[in-house]
């Protein structure tokens, strides 16, 4: 167990229970519904609860609500758990589902109709609203509410064996039609669903619905704290008087948390699930969806996420956290972790005349500035190199500190060059910049005393490697897409990607291995797609940028 001093108000409340006697083992859950792929909220959820039995000596199940089998998949499934290991976490025993509690669920409905606490209502969807009232107006008792007990156990097996029609009935908590809050407003706890399950195949035709299975899941596998967050806060009451009458193993009891709200970010499923339906994004892992799974082959490490969960706290109410700060911790990471390498993304050629045709020459370069431990790496030079286009000019003012005609500028870990001319096509556009280079300028000054006015990454053209280099920007242009009544597909960002083929890298990047990251220097950090890369078609995805270009935006 952890002895450092709690630093949210839920390891307060834990470590007071473990203190009292209240609790002798610390037991959380991660209970996600399989109908989307988890984003960067449930990472702060995954952190929080699996973090804290870490932190406590206990155990964290992972629990699949999977009350809901029309919208919840097995892909689904696969993915939440490859996004939770990656994470860097593991579950307590066997993945656990709702479903395979669906009998004793079922069981203790049976036991509230029963003991007179559930009853089977025929209302249809809309008289069912009439009849809850509003929130300054109390509900009406359903015309079914007193139905005996052996008429509603009679209708609840028949409801069982698929004698009803989706719609036509359901089986209601008999407790209060005037009660403030609107979820204890006699609420649904089973309804009828012929369709069939992603793990109990067409076993079932009636679903428990999420509030009444929770609470019951929770009791069987001994939860002693349900972490929720805030918006479960009016279905506590419910949670609780259920805990109350059922025969439960144990009483667990339920906290809820403020949820990570990110501005220029959607975390609905429902719009995730409309941006991959409506092909806006290439998918649920698409590098700029705020999924796990799509952070992950954007290059975000667990670390940075991890991190940010850490930076933004726990609280007890909601807000929304700046993604810069998202932002920064990748950024932070990345600096200290990735090795540099050089990449040209809008290349120029080069020939240095003075140069001799067919000469390489092996230069080697830290692989990073301050740490030695990755080692070095080799750059192949040669007559011909690339430039990025942006670091050449005819003519320029002493702002430019980048190649000029007639001036000098410093290759990165390599020779100093002077431009001393330009080729061009019939529209005037440059194609060839020829130059010479200083000589005994590696890792020296020019021996004349004219120093270079600045740095630039270069590549190789005939021992460098060509690439696919995806440009990535954030998914919105609005910090509040989905705020209100404004309609969050028209804020897409139309600058959100830009592809660029025909980049040319560093020769070493070709082998870098899938969700290798690197900072390609001047540009920002990148990391080869844990899918389409390969030595053959390298392909590199941008992380972020070296610096914040929405500061002032």
């Amino acid at each position: 167990m952890d002895n450092k001093p709690a630093n949210n108000f839920l390891h307060q409340i834990v470590a007071e229970d473990l203190e009292a006697g209240r609790v002798s083992e610390v037991i959380t859950r991660f209970p996600p519904e399989p109908n989307g792929y988890l984003h960067v909220g449930h990472a702060k959820s995954i952190c929080l609860n699996f973090g804290m039995a870490e932190r406590f000596g206990g155990q964290c199940n992972l629990r699949f609500d999977d009350t809901n089998p029309e919208k919840e998949s097995p892909e689904y499934v696969a993915s939440i758990q490859e996004d939770v290991r990656w994470l860097g976490y593991e579950w307590a025993g066997e993945v656990r589902y709702a479903s395979s509690y669906f009998q004793q669920f079922y069981d203790w409905a049976v036991h509230l109709v029963e003991q007179g606490h559930a009853y089977v209502c025929d209302l249809n969807a809309e008289q069912a609203r009439e009849y809850r009232g509003t929130l300054t107006e109390p509900g009406k008792n359903s015309p079914y509410r007193e139905r005996s007990v052996e008429e509603n156990l009679d209708l609840l097996a028949r409801m069982r064996a698929g004698e009803f029609d989706e719609g036509s009935k359901v089986l209601r908590a008999r407790i209060d039609m005037a009660a403030p809050n609107m979820n204890l407003r006699d609420p649904i706890l089973y309804r009828i669903r012929k369709a069939e399950h992603h793990q109990t195949g067409n076993q079932w035709c009636i679903y428990p619905t999420y509030d009444f299975a929770h609470g019951q899941e929770d009791a069987i596998e001994g939860v002693t704290h349900s972490i929720c967050t805030l918006e479960f806060e009016d279905h506590r009451p419910l949670y609780d008087w259920l805990l109350d009458h059922l025969p439960v193993p144990s009483r667990p009891r339920q906290y809820e948390f403020g949820r990570l709200n990110l501005n220029y970010t959607v975390t609905s499923k429902r719009k995730l699930k409309q941006l991959v339906d409506e092909g806006v994004v290439a998918g649920w892992d698409d590098p700029r969806m705020p999924t796990i799974a799509g952070m992950r082959r954007r290059g975000f490490t667990p670390a940075s996420i991890r991190k940010f969960c850490e930076m933004i706290g726990v609280t007890r109410s909601d807000g929304v956290v700046d993604v810069a700060m998202l932002e920064h911790a990748i950024r932070d990471d990345l600096n200290e972790n990735a090795p540099r390498a050089m990449c040209v993304l809008r290349p120029l050629k080069v020939v240095l005349t003075d140069y001799p045709e067919g000469q390489v020459e092996r230069l080697s370069a830290p692989a990073h500035p301050s740490r030695e431990d990755l080692g070095s790496r080799e750059l192949p030079f040669t007559r011909e190199i690339y430039i990025d286009a942006d670091d050449f000019r005819e003519e320029a003012n002493k702002k430019f500190k980048r190649l000029v005609l007639g001036k000098r500028v410093r290759l990165r870990n390599a020779y100093v060059i002077e431009a001393d001319s330009v080729v061009k096509d019939a529209a005037g556009n440059i194609t060839e910049v020829h130059a010479h280079t200083v000589p005994n300028t590696i890792g020296l000054d020019p021996e004349d005393g004219i120093k270079p006015k600045g740095v630039i990454q270069w590549v190789s053209a005939s021992a460098g490697r060509q690439a696919t280099v995806r440009l990535y920007d954030r998914l919105f242009t609005d910090p509040a897409p989905d705020k209100g009544d404004k309609d969050f597909m028209a804020l897409v960002n139309p600058a959100s990607l830009t592809v660029v083929e025909g980049a040319w890298i560093e020769p070493g990047l070709a082998a870098a291995r899938a969700e290798q990251s690197f900072q390609f220097e001047r540009e920002g950090y990148f990391v080869a797609d844990r899918h389409e890369h390969s030595e053959a078609a390298p392909v590199f995805n941008m992380t972020i940028g070296l610096r914040d270009t929405w500061n002032n935006g």
